[in-house]
C-alpha cells in the first residue's frame, strides 16, 4: 500500500471515528495561531534535511549549537535568586551551590533596577522586596563572599544600570585578585524590551543604546568570556505575547543592538559571538520545542545573510531559558511543579544552554528554600534520570516538530519584516506597535481562560471549593532599608570625596560627548566608592528620563 493510499484509508477511519466520538474541540489551535493537524506525515511535513536540519553544531544549528550537546555536559542549572540584603542572598547562593546548582543568577530589587539608592525617597517600601539591594561595591563584595568568581558563571538580571553592576562585579573580582578576562557570565542589559514589556527603563532609547553598545564594545575587547547582553524574549512573553511575537520582537531588538555596535566600525564576527538570548518555556511542549529550533535556525540565517557573519560562533543562537512565571497559579500551588517540569523538558528538548526552573510557590511570594530545592531537583532529575539528555536533538525528524519548526520560522520572519519595514525596533516601540500587539495577544489568552476554552487545571477546571492556606511564604523584613541606609552612610564616611567628585564630573563630561566609551569611567567611579544612585543621577542629568507614549 502506497503512502497516499494509506493516508486515504486512515482518513476514512478517522472521519468514521469522530462521527461516533466527537473531538474535544473544533480546531486545535496553538497560542501562536497555528492550527495543529490531526496527524503529521511526509505528505504534510515537508523537510529538506540538509537545508532545514543539518547536523548539530553546524549551520543552520537547527539541531543545536554543540555537536554533542548534553552528552558532553549538561546545560547550566542557573537558579534565579535574590532578596533582602546582600548577606541573605549570599547565603541563598551558597545553599544552592551546595545543592548542585552550576551557575548563579542575581535578582535585584526594584530601586537597584531603576537606579536609586536605598535611601532615596522613591525606594521606600521596595528595598530588598523583589531582589537583593545593591547600593555600593561593598554590597557586591558581601553578595559574592566566599564564592570563587573564576569558577562560577554569574548572570545578572539588570538593564538600565547594567553597566554599573558590571563595573561593580569587575571591581569586586579585581580587589579579590582576579583579572576581568577570567570572569564569565552575563548582564541582561536589554533596554528595548523594557520599553514594551517590563518598565524598568530610565533613559530615552538613544542614550540607552549608547550605553549598551559601550558594554558590548568593552567586553569584546576586555572580557572574552562575558556575555554583555542577554536579549530577552522572556519578559515579552510574560507580558502576554505569543510564541511568534516573543521571537520576532526579540530578534528586532537584537538587530537594533547589532546595528548600534556596527556603527563603531567593529566587525560583526568580533562581537556577535558574545551575544546571548533569554526565552520563556510555556506549557505547550510541541510548540515550545519547535519555537526554540525555529529561532536558532532563523538567527543563523539573519547573521549570515543580512550581516555577513563568517565565524560560526557569530551565527549561533545561545540562550538561557526560564519556565513561565505567568503560568504559575496561586490555586493548588503544587500543580506548578508539574507545569515547571513540562516547561523545563521543552527547554531541554529544544536545546537550551542554561535553565532556571520556577519554584511552585512563586505565585504566592518569593520562593522558600524548600520550593527552590524542589525546582533545582526538577532539573537534576531531567538531566540524570529521564534520558532526554543522552542523545542529541531527540525530537529531530518528528513530522510534527519539523513542520511546526518550519511554520513558526515562516511566521516569525513575516512579523520581523513588518517591524523592519517600520524602520526597526525603536520605531516600532515609539509608535506603540509592539505594546499594542502584546496587549492584544494577552487579551486573547485571558479571554480564552475566562470563557473556559483554555483550561487551567485548578483554576477554571477541577478547582477546589476551599483554598489551602497551609503554605509557608517568605516575607522580607522591612527593617532591611534601615540596614542599607546605615551601610551607605558607612561607605560615604570612609571614602575619598575628592576622588568621588572628580570621577562623577569626568563621567558627566564624557556622557555629554558621543565618542567616548563610558565603561572605564564607570569602573573608576565604582572603584572610588560612588554609589549606584550617584552614578545614575550623573547620567540622568545628561541623558534625561524616558516618558512612554500613550498607545491606548
Amino acid at each position: 500500500m502506497g503512502l497516499e493510499e494509506g493516508k486515504e484509508k486512515w482518513m476514512e477511519l478517522y472521519n468514521k471515528h469522530i462521527g461516533k466520538y466527537a473531538e474535544r474541540r473544533k480546531e486545535f489551535v496553538l497560542d501562536s495561531g497555528l492550527v495543529l493537524e490531526p496527524v503529521y506525515d511526509p505528505t504534510n511535513s515537508h523537510v529538506d534535511y540538509e537545508q532545514d536540519l543539518g547536523w548539530p553544531g553546524m549551520y543552520p544549528f537547527t539541531r543545536g549549537v554543540q555537536p554533542n550537546m548534553y552528552r558532553g555536559r549538561f546545560w547550566t542549572m542557573r537558579q534565579y535568586a535574590g532578596y533582602g540584603t546582600a548577606k541573605e542572598t549570599n547565603e541563598r547562593f551558597r545553599y544552592l551551590l551546595e545543592q548542585g546548582q552550576t551557575g548563579l543568577s542575581v535578582a535585584f530589587d526594584l530601586p537597584t533596577q531603576i537606579g536609586y539608592d536605598s535611601d532615596h525617597e522613591l525606594s521606600m517600601g521596595e528595598v530588598g522586596k523583589v531582589g537583593v539591594a545593591i547600593d555600593t561595591v561593598e554590597d557586591m563584595h558581601v553578595l559574592f563572599d566566599q564564592i570563587d568568581l573564576s569558577k562560577v558563571s554569574t548572570s545578572m538580571t539588570i538593564n538600565a544600570p547594567a553597566a554599573v553592576l558590571l563595573a561593580m562585579y569587575i571591581v569586586v573580582a579585581e580587589e579579590n585578585g582576579l583579572g576581568r578576562k577570567v570572569l564569565s557570565g552575563t548582564i541582561q542589559n536589554d533596554i528595548l524590551k523594557e520599553y514594551v514589556a517590563r518598565g524598568t527603563y530610565i533613559f530615552p532609547p538613544k542614550p540607552s543604546l549608547r550605553l549598551i553598545a559601550d558594554t558590548i564594545e568593552f567586553c569584546a575587547k576586555e572580557m572574552p568570556k562575558w556575555n554583555p547582553i542577554s536579549i530577552s524574549g522572556y519578559h515579552i512573553r510574560e507580558a502576554g505575547a505569543n510564541a511568534v511575537e516573543e521571537i520576532a520582537f526579540t530578534f528586532a531588538n537584537a538587530k537594533a543592538y547589532v546595528d548600534a555596535v556596527l556603527k563603531r566600525n567593529i566587525s560583526v564576527d568580533d562581537f556577535a559571538g558574545q551575544l546571548s538570548f533569554f526565552f520563556a518555556a510555556h506549557n505547550n511542549l510541541l510548540e515550545e520545542v519547535a519555537k526554540f529550533r525555529a529561532a536558532r535556525r532563523l538567527w543563523a540565517k539573519i547573521m549570515k545573510e543580512q550581516y555577513g557573519a563568517t565565524k560560526e560562533r557569530a551565527m549561533m543562537l545561545r540562550f538561557h531559558t526560564q519556565t513561565a512565571g505567568s503560568t504559575l497559579t496561586a490555586q493548588q500551588p503544587l500543580n506548578n511543579i508539574i507545569r515547571v517540569t513540562l516547561q523545563a523538558l521543552a527547554a531541554v528538548l529544544g536545546g537550551t544552554q542554561s535553565l532556571h526552573t520556577n519554584s511552585y510557590d512563586e505565585a504566592l511570594s518569593l520562593p522558600t528554600e524548600e520550593a527552590v530545592k524542589v525546582a533545582l531537583r526538577t532539573q537534576q532529575i531531567l538531566a540524570y534520570e529521564s534520558g532526554v539528555a543522552d542523545t542529541v536533538d531527540p525530537l529531530g525528524g518528528s513530522y510534527v516538530i519539523e513542520q511546526l519548526t518550519n511554520e513558526l520560522e515562516e511566521h516569525i520572519a513575516k512579523e520581523l519584516k513588518v517591524i523592519d519595514d517600520m524602520g526597526g525596533a525603536v520605531a516600532a516601540i515609539e509608535s506603540g506597535y509592539m505594546q499594542k500587539r502584546i496587549a492584544e495577544s494577552a487579551y486573547e489568552y485571558y479571554r480564552g481562560v475566562a470563557n473556559g476554552e483554555k483550561v487551567i487545571v485548578g483554576v477554571n477546571k477541577f478547582a477546589d471549593s476551599e483554598e489551602d492556606q497551609s503554605f509557608r511564604v517568605l516575607r522580607v523584613d522591612p527593617k532591611i532599608r534601615e540596614e542599607q541606609i546605615a551601610s551607605i552612610k558607612a561607605v560615604k564616611s570612609n571614602r575619598d570625596n575628592v576622588k568621588v567628585e572628580k570621577s562623577l564630573e569626568e563621567l558627566g563630561k564624557a556622557a555629554a560627548t558621543e565618542n567616548v566609551n563610558l565603561m572605564p569611567l564607570i569602573i573608576d567611579a565604582v572603584r572610588n566608592r560612588c554609589t549606584l544612585g550617584e552614578i545614575m543621577d550623573t547620567l540622568r542629568d545628561v541623558f534625561g528620563e524616558y516618558r512612554p507614549p500613550v498607545v491606548f
